[in-house]
């Protein structure tokens, strides 16, 4: 008879801290790529957020290794990830990130008839960008022109809305070539952001497979989880998620247990848990992926801070103190010149050693960013996203 394995909430949170390089940070000379593999990707839509999400996990990174990791040695992709948002992935885990989004279905399209691409188009549009990109920089109006030169003038009509404008059709599907492996972002020019095919890199990957291995790397990092914790990380449709998790089962390849009393689910085998629960006060900034992919999000936001830290139940709105592994206030820096104040609002008393881990954690941002940091302890007055 098979015992089920139980687990609580301070055993997942330890595991997940560890596995994060948030229980301790990769020592020097880790590199980038590593960390940001370890994370499943950061989230990088405004880049400082991701040096930080970086920086914070590894001894002696600042913002500067994370820019040469991102353009330099190309250890690092800017591209589009899960749910289609801008993330910095590990380069050599390109195919895998290609081949597992891809496999992902789509959805129905949140465009009215006018306006929407057809699957056709689609494919005719991620073709026409992976064509233009390779081995060259273009700015979002060069990409543009040559979309529709390489279509047709369908492509560019204006008709997609966003942001109080209207933007032409094709950009509809610019995230899925990016899950394609056919667009990546290039170094700014100037003020305008450039775009280019990515060098071919890593382990081919079997696409049949891919969901699979992505679901066995996402457990690892973040497990237990159930079908439907992956499929929100994912902005997957839970049914399909369901169905995958069932696969995976009946296969042997991912394993039942019981977190706080609920089913959920790790790779198979991959039963070992810390006896204790996560020690310590860390710093994260905006849609750090420990907050993005922790679930269930009631026991990670415990308490006020389900309501302070969240954007009406969407996390990483708010940059974050994580005190013993949850979420315990709110900060803020405002960066002037070569210095740079960081505003924390804790939602919970700390003790005397949890004041000078924060004191470190601080000096620690400042040393990612490359300012000289002042802590400040107190309401965060500004919103969400500033």
């Amino acid at each position: 008879m098979t015992t089920t394995v139980r687990i609580t909430w301070d055993a997942a949170s330890a595991r997940r801290a560890e596995r994060q390089f948030l229980a301790g940070p990769a020592g020097t000379g880790t590199p980038v790529a590593e960390v940001v593999g370890a994370m499943l990707g950061a989230h990088a839509q405004v880049l400082s957020a991701a040096e930080l999400s970086v920086g914070m996990r590894a001894d002696g990174v600042t913002r500067a290794d994370v820019r040469a990791a991102l353009w330099d040695d190309r250890s690092l992709i800017k591209t589009y990830g899960p749910r289609g948002t801008v993330h910095l992935l590990a380069g050599r885990e390109l195919p895998l990130f290609s081949a597992a989004l891809t496999a992902v279905p789509t959805g129905p399209s949140p465009f009215p008839p006018g306006v929407r691409l057809t699957e056709e188009q689609a494919g005719q549009v991620v073709a026409a960008i992976g064509d233009a990109l390779d081995g060259r920089f273009l700015t979002l109006d060069e990409l543009s022109e040559e979309v529709v030169a390489r279509t047709g003038p369908w492509a560019g009509d204006r008709v997609m809305p966003a942001f109080q404008d209207l933007w032409p059709r094709w950009r509809q599907v610019m995230h899925r070539a990016g899950w394609a492996g056919t667009l990546c972002f290039g170094p700014n020019r100037g003020r305008k952001a450039t775009y280019t095919r990515p060098v071919p890199g890593g382990s081919e990957v079997d696409p049949e497979d891919a969901p699979a291995a992505f679901v066995h790397r996402y457990l690892h990092a973040y497990g237990p989880a159930t079908p439907q914790h992956f499929a929100r990380w994912l902005a997957a449709p839970p049914g399909w998620a369901t169905v995958l998790f069932g696969e995976l089962a009946s296969a042997g390849r991912i394993e039942e247990v019981l977190f706080e009393g609920t089913p959920a689910w790790v790779a198979a085998g991959d039963t070992d848990f810390p006896e204790g629960p996560a020690r310590g006060v860390r710093l994260l900034p905006y849609f750090d992926a420990y907050v993005i992919a922790g679930q269930p999000r009631e026991r990670l936001f415990p308490g006020a801070a389900y309501e302070r830290a969240l954007g009406g139940g969407q996390a990483g709105n708010y940059p974050v103190l994580l005190v013993d592994g949850v979420v315990a206030g709110v900060w803020h820096q405002r960066r002037r010149g070569r210095r740079t104040t960081v505003t924390v609002e804790p939602l919970v008393r700390l003790t005397a050693r949890q004041e000078r881990e924060l004191g470190e954690q601080v000096e620690r941002v400042g040393e990612v960013l490359e300012a000289a940091p002042e802590l400040v302890v107190g309401e965060v007055t500004v919103g969400p996203h500033a």
